[in-house]
């Protein structure tokens, strides 16, 4: 069983990166975190006269560059003057040239939110009427390219790198003093370290081209970096970069005078002095993820932002002495393994770890998501709820965890009992049937368990391994002999290790808490990656009542649409114009007119029309308008449900065999 352990644990270690590489690539593009809650002109209207400026409103402050708002005519040319500014509270405008020629015009954005994400987009609005556009309006956002992979990546090891270190210090300081002169464990901290330094240089280099052009070219662009610098997230980079140089100390204090000092004073005294500059070392990193990202903007976040730095230290504090108790019962040596007090300290730490995240997280939820519905109705709600059905089966699992750490102190005690009672009887002088059950139960104590070497074996497998004068000279041969009696060495400490039923079961369970953590940090990366629901919501709401009211005042003009046609007949050919008014989300007025070639109307035997919204799957909606004058059809109370590109069909028919459908698109609503 016990050379069947290391496959296994790396079997699950690649199926657990399986995992978290699928939850990110499924993730998607990076989600804006600032909405747009109204403009000016609006989305797909047509405006009679040309506008002086072109206005955007967000759902919170964002920060502009000179290219944050751009304005292009149907050819594609840049129509704006003058570089984009605020102009009140949330709203930001551009200004236009002037004397713009009629048809549709494109409006693109690319600004950086208030909590660091990057916000893009585009729509368009008509001057007159609208007409054919050679500008695209998807692939606008700079965040959903191959340095958007790289920076959401980038972001996960930050956190993981974090949860490492700080989580495996606090274990060893907190929990398993012995730990600090365990080589495997000093490898555990120090490759968080490792990963969140790197992880940081590399999002301050990432950062420029993340908010800016999306392109691979500028990484190394040292102008962006310096305007990166200059923000409140590249403050808080260099502020991490600073803080790892004192974390950095920190680790070589714990892992060098620490683990070398003998006198119980002087330790007691150095561990009190590096848990007050670790608590504080930890807590400026975590805020320097809570001064930049959700936290530091909406509601409350003069509360939310110490609760946020209360939340990391708490998950680093569970996770990441999860993943050192983990280290610690696979990888420690066969003299010196993890104890069972060291395992039932951190339990202790682990539970009230749990108890914090209960209270900051139920406040976050509360903060980011404002209504019960935010849990099904928005992304961010509905990755919250998974979030939530991870930590309560992690939480479930470190129970058995516990179950298995409550036997193991009882073996350990009764062990320790039975020394006791031996060392008394020897002591108070046995008889001679005393001493002959005292032997008895040496000999029962001292009995290997399953798995482990007997002393003969022992004997023989050292004997096996001492030098003999008939060993070979060749170094070559040595060396490989060498390598023998090391692998023969490490299965004899993993037999060892395995003897005890009550430490395999909590390696196994332990395993399966940080199997487990690995996928809950994933999601939580995506969840910090996405637009909060209080906010998702709020911008749905704000684009909906802009909508309704623009229906209700009319404040566009009529669509007017001029379709010829040929029906192959006699007096087959002619115009037929549709004016739609105000050509709106919600009840319409149409007017259908049919012309002849030269200008004059003339009746032909049906007309109708139909609607079709391609992009939604709605439709088509036929309407039959009423005949009412010569070459003049009308319909009241047409209804146009959402706004979009619309497919109008119109079908002609000008005898009884001579038939035509023309077809024209249009941006209605």
């Amino acid at each position: 069983m016990t050379q069947t352990i290391a496959p296994r644990v790396r079997t699950l270690v690649l199926l657990l990166l399986a995992a978290v590489c699928a939850l990110l690539a499924g993730a998607g593009p990076v989600s804006a975190h600032a909405a747009v809650t109204g403009s000016d002109p609006a989305q797909g209207a047509v405006v009679d006269q040309a506008p002086s400026r072109i206005s955007l409103t967000f759902s919170e402050q964002v920060a502009l560059s000179g290219d944050s708002l751009r304005v292009l005519d149907p050819e594609g040319k840049r129509v704006d003057t003058g570089e984009p500014s605020g102009v009140g509270g949330t709203t930001y405008a551009v200004r236009l040239q002037s004397g713009l020629s009629d048809g549709t015009y494109t409006v693109a954005y690319q600004v950086v939110s208030a909590d660091s994400h990057p916000v893009a987009g585009a729509y368009t609005f008509s001057i007159g009427a609208p007409s054919k556009t050679s500008v695209a309006v998807s692939g606008q956002g700079a965040d959903d390219g191959v340095v958007g992979w790289l920076y959401g990546f980038g972001r996960y090891v930050s956190y993981a790198g974090f949860i490492v270190m700080a989580g495996g210090a606090a274990f060893v300081l907190a929990c398993w003093p012995r730990g600090s002169g365990v080589r495997p464990v000093q490898r555990f901290v120090v490759s968080g370290w490792l990963a969140l330094t790197a992880s940081t240089l590399a999002l301050l280099l990432l950062r420029g081209s993340f908010t800016g052009s999306g392109k691979v070219s500028d990484v190394f662009d040292l102008s962006l970096l310096g305007q990166v610098l200059q923000t409140k997230t590249g403050a808080a980079l260099v502020s991490r970069l600073l803080l790892l140089a004192a974390a950095a100390l920190f680790i070589a204090v714990l892992f060098g005078a620490y683990d070398k000092r003998e006198d119980p004073q002087e330790k007691r005294d150095l561990s009190f002095g590096l848990a007050i500059g670790g608590v504080v070392v930890a807590a400026g990193l975590a805020a320097s993820w809570a001064m930049s990202e959700h936290a530091s903007v909406g509601l409350q976040a003069g509360v939310s932002m110490p609760v946020d730095v209360l939340h990391l230290l708490a998950v680093a504090a569970w996770l990441g002495g999860l993943g050192a108790l983990l280290v610690a019962l696979y990888r420690a040596p066969a003299d010196a393994p993890v104890d069972a007090s060291a395992v039932r300290r951190f339990s202790r730490v682990a539970f009230g770890s749990v108890l914090v995240l209960i209270v900051t997280g139920t406040y976050q939820s509360w903060r980011q998501l404002g209504s019960w519905s935010a849990f099904t109705d928005t992304r961010y709600g509905q990755l919250l709820l998974a979030k939530i059905a991870l930590v309560v089966v992690l939480v479930g699992v470190a129970w058995i965890s516990r179950r298995w750490t409550g036997r193991l102190t009882e073996a350990v005690s009764a062990a320790a009992e039975r020394t006791k009672v031996r060392a008394g009887a020897g002591a108070s002088g046995e008889t001679d049937a005393d001493a002959g059950a005292g032997a008895g139960t040496r000999a029962d104590a001292t009995a290997p368990t399953d798995g482990e070497p007997t002393a003969e074996e022992s004997a023989a497998e050292e004997s096996a391994t001492e030098p003999t004068d008939s060993e070979p000279a060749d170094p070559e041969r040595a060396a490989q002999l060498a390598r023998q009696r090391a692998a023969r060495d490490a299965a004899r400490q993993k037999r060892l290790r395995d003897a005890d039923p009550h430490r395999f079961g909590l390696r196994r369970s332990v395993l399966a808490e940080a199997g487990i953590a690995v996928v809950l940090l994933a999601v939580t990366t995506v969840l910090t990656q996405t637009e909060p629901g209080r906010t998702e919501q709020e911008a749905r709401a704000a684009t909906s009542s802009s909508s309704s009211a623009s229906a209700d005042t009319g404040t566009s003009g009529a669509l007017t649409l001029n379709m010829p046609f040929d029906t192959g007949g006699q007096d087959g050919k002619g115009v037929v114009t549709i004016d739609l008014d105000p050509a709106r989300v919600g009840a319409n007025e149409m007017h259908v007119y049919v012309e002849r070639p030269d200008g004059k109307a003339f009746d032909i035997p049906e007309v109708k029309v139909e609607f079709t919204l391609k992009a939604k799957d709605i439709g088509p909606l036929p309407v039959v308008p009423d005949h009412l004058a010569v070459g003049h059809w009308s319909a009241n109370g047409v209804q146009i449900p959402m706004a979009g590109d619309w497919q109008v069909d119109v079908t002609v028919r000008t005898s009884e065999i001579d038939e035509v459908t023309v077809t024209k698109n249009a941006q209605i609503g």
